[in-house]
């Protein structure tokens, strides 16, 4: 058995779930541009994902899951996990984001699992309040490392796949280790690059 972790957002799928949420309150830019100084490793991922989702609060529930509902897909996405599980690779999904978009994604697509944040919502708004698996900057490479441990998979079975620098722990435990379209700071520890907004380029590194 082999395992190939992915991110969601700007990763699997084509840009970042909160600023699609942020959009029906008018906050896009607002924070689109944390968004981008986490990714690029300019602030800690946590204190970034609280001040994000804060700004959410008072988003009907219903509203954030029909829009995770129809969240664009990146070029590529469904080939790449079918391909993937064609070599006999488990599929997995790591997201900073919210599990509102990471669990359906994952069912579309024919993901194994996903581990991602939950948006607390009270009587079905937003508190602006989130917990979950992912809330850390180290959380991806801890969760990678405990699913190696409990599937028998080393690091040299281990394929990563991520674009930001909350991606950057889980590179600690893959030999292949791809950025995708990715900001700088995680090009630098990758074992692969691909600029080319297709993940099927992915299939061409296995």
């Amino acid at each position: 058995m082999k395992l190939a972790v992915f991110d969601f957002d700007s990763t699997l799928m084509d840009g970042e779930t909160i600023d699609f949420l942020a959009a029906p309150l008018g906050l896009e830019e607002q924070v689109a541009a944390i968004t981008e100084r986490a990714m690029a490793g300019e602030l800690d991922f946590f204190k970034s994902l609280i001040a994000r989702v804060a700004l959410l609060e008072g988003l009907e529930k219903s509203k954030v899951d029909a829009i995770c509902a129809d969240l664009p897909m990146m070029p590529g996405a469904e080939e790449v996990v079918a391909g993937l599980k064609e070599k006999g690779y488990k599929v997995v999904c790591f997201s900073g984001g919210f599990r509102n978009a990471t669990s359906p994604a994952a069912k579309r697509l024919g993901i194994d699992a996903d581990f991602s944040n939950i948006l607390h919502d009270d009587g079905g708004i937003l508190s602006g309040r989130v917990g979950g698996d992912m809330m850390f900057g180290f959380s991806k490479g801890d969760m990678l490392l405990r699913l190696q441990n409990l599937l028998g998979i080393d690091r040299a079975d281990t394929i990563a796949v991520g674009d930001g620098a909350n991606d950057l722990s889980m590179f600690e435990y893959a030999d292949t280790r791809i950025a995708f379209c990715a900001k700088p700071i995680l090009k630098e520890a990758a074992t692969h690059i691909v600029d080319t907004k297709d993940l099927r380029e992915i299939l061409k590194i296995v």
